[in-house]
């Protein structure tokens, strides 16, 4: 399998760096030979660097420049039957929900762009995504009565996608939804529930939902993966300055129950064995279901080629006055309670409950070695 770094110095020869996220070849080369790694370039920006909450030594260039990772600001949803035609059963989507109405976001179409500027039933988003934190994270894009649209730095912090809305010029951490540079700096994005599930989970939740298509306004070839190899759980995160924490391995891809005080991980690894787990988040009796068929967007040259990592729904499983505890029994989850089956997320489907569903709790699924450098103090759920 081509190492992460190996691809980006291929790309970097065929001129396809201004389409990635990884960076240059040369800056590898740079910390090959053991020289100073270049710091971002501020030549070109209005932001006000005298204004942050974030060590300006902690961004570092990415490669690529400003919105040379182009966001997608037109975007053009299609109906199902249209994206069937580029996308395989377990294609990883990223699932969005407002004012009754469902869009899925195809991780394939992301992984080149990062950043979709866009509306759901009349709401302004922003649905973004960090290859290199393999981080999904949706927005509203208001903020104190402005609406704003973002692009992507080109810089990195933590190995994490820094934004830039177009209004100011201010600078967002992706991960954290915080603006750390700029007139807005201390100023934070509201986030908005979202979760991954394949293609074929989507249709079969959302039959009346649409697709952003393939008709971005760029020329990218959607079928390939730039990141081949990345998905690596024991590889080294490309572009991290500081220690990983050492309670997981880097790259182990975990679901961030991001509202609890302080936010809850719980590992892929442990719901692999345990496609159920039950904990407390802050004082809300959670459950987190894992299921497979979704396959990795950054592992190989293509996703229908991908190694299945599965995805996961975290919800309060409180419902009409009662705590509701669950197993999983073949394909889907069963309530001891009532003996209704429920799906990946959170919907009854069959027995007393049918057409219930448990309120979701706002997660994320990323790689372990962001989340703990952004949210020190979260803690690994651990088993009663």
């Amino acid at each position: 399998m081509v190492r992460p770094v190996v691809l980006l110095l291929l790309l970097a020869v065929a001129a396809l760096t201004v389409a990635s996220c990884g960076g240059e070849g040369r800056e590898d080369r740079l910390v090959a030979l053991g020289e100073q790694r270049p710091s971002f370039d501020r030549s070109g920006w209005r932001t006000d660097f005298s204004r942050r909450t974030a060590p300006l030594e902690e961004i570092q260039t990415g490669g690529p420049p400003r919105d040379g990772i182009p966001p997608i600001d037109d975007p053009r949803p299609v109906e199902q039957a249209a994206a069937e035609t580029f996308l395989s059963e377990r294609d990883p989507v990223l699932v969005v929900e407002a004012g009754g109405a469902a869009r899925a976001y195809p991780l394939r179409i992301l992984v080149w762009h990062e950043i979709v500027n866009d509306r759901l039933s009349g709401r302004p988003i922003t649905v973004t995504y960090c290859p290199l934190c393999n981080s999904s994270l949706v927005f509203d894009r208001r903020v104190g009565g402005r609406e704003l649209s973002f692009g992507t730095t080109g810089n990195l912090r933590r190995s994490n996608l820094v934004m830039w809305d177009r209004q100011t010029e201010s600078w967002w951490q992706q991960l954290t939804a915080d603006a750390i540079v700029g007139e807005l700096a201390g100023q934070r994005l509201r986030p908005l529930p979202a979760q991954t599930l394949s293609w074929a989970q989507f249709k079969r939740r959302h039959p009346r939902g649409d697709v952003l298509s393939r008709d971005t306004g760029a020329e990218r070839d959607y079928t390939r993966n730039p990141y081949l190899g990345y998905d690596e759980q024991a590889s080294s995160p490309h572009l991290f300055r500081g220690r990983v924490d050492g309670r997981l391995a880097p790259k182990e891809r975990v679901v961030a129950l991001l509202d609890a005080a302080p936010p809850v991980v719980v590992p892929f690894s442990r719901l692999r064995r345990e496609p159920v787990v039950e904990l407390g988040a802050d004082g809300t009796p959670a459950a987190v279901f894992y299921q497979r068929g979704v396959a990795s967007p950054i592992d190989a040259d293509a996703v229908s080629r991908s190694k299945d990592v599965g995805t996961a729904g975290a919800f309060d499983r409180r419902l009409r006055g009662r705590t509701l505890s669950f197993a999983r029994r073949g394909g889907v989850f069963v309530d001891r309670e009532t003996r209704s089956s429920w799906d990946v997320t959170g919907r009854a489907v069959a027995g007393p409950l049918r057409g219930a569903r448990l309120r979701p709790l706002r997660h994320d699924e990323q790689f372990w070695f962001s989340l703990a450098a952004f949210v020190p103090e979260a803690r690994i759920a651990q088993r009663p």
